[in-house]
This record gives C-alpha cells, sequence and structure tokens, in this order.
C-alpha cells in the first residue's frame, strides 16, 4: 500500500504562482511513477503532470507546458507541482497518484493509488 497525502492548494489570483507537495508513505516510493491530475466540476480527471522514478523523463500536458513543472524528491518521498501562471481555468482539484507499473502514462485507469485531492482555486 502506499498513502499520499496532498498539500500546498489555496485560492491565488490569476497570474499568481502556488506549489503543491504530495508526500508518500508506505511501500517503496522511489521507484514508483507519479502523476498529478486534476478535475474540475462536470468535467473528467485529466493528467497534467507525470514523472518516472528518477525524475529524469517527465510528461507535462498541452494545456500546462511552460508553466507547471513536476519533480521529486525520492530521500524525502514527496513529488511536487510547481504551478506558475495561474489561470481561472486552472481551476480544480488536484490529485496525488502512484502507478505501480513502469512507464508514464497519462491515463487515470493506469494509476493504483490516489490522495484524497487539494482544492486550486484561480480569480480572475
Amino acid at each position: 500500500q502506499v498513502q499520499l497525502v496532498e498539500s500546498g492548494g489555496g485560492l491565488v489570483q490569476a497570474g499568481g504562482s502556488l506549489r503543491l507537495s504530495c508526500a508518500a508513505a508506505g511501500r517503496t516510493f522511489s521507484n514508483r511513477v507519479m502523476g498529478w491530475f486534476r478535475q474540475a466540476p462536470g468535467k473528467e480527471r485529466e493528467c497534467v503532470a507525470a514523472i518516472n522514478w528518477s525524475g529524469g523523463s517527465t510528461y507535462d500536458a498541452d494545456s500546462v507546458k511552460g508553466r507547471f513543472t513536476i519533480s521529486r524528491d525520492n530521500a524525502k518521498n514527496t513529488v511536487y507541482l510547481q504551478m506558475n501562471s495561474l489561470r481561472p481555468e486552472d481551476t480544480a482539484v488536484y490529485y496525488c497518484a502512484a502507478r505501480v507499473g513502469y512507464g508514464l502514462k497519462s491515463s487515470a485507469s493506469a494509476y493504483d493509488y490516489w490522495g484524497q485531492g487539494t482544492q486550486v482555486t484561480v480569480s480572475s
């Protein structure tokens, strides 16, 4: 089992920044592919970023390229999502997820463990 706890969400004005953190506990974290997803009301859950075990390979959704950066610190069992130049359309609940299998995946069904989510609200 892997337990994931997100933090760092909140209310921010358009153009501002937030950094989300996801602390992992339980089974080995350092060899897991990790992802950040978001879900806005009435919309599908979408992957915004994913990172492999070493941090050497990442995936970014087109909608966040150049604005969001995923990173990880395996010594701290933590994955981060730095969000810059935030827009009102980034408003959503953001979830951290861990994948048992290998390889970067953007589909929510490929991830096995989920955090409880943290709300990000961007005002215009």
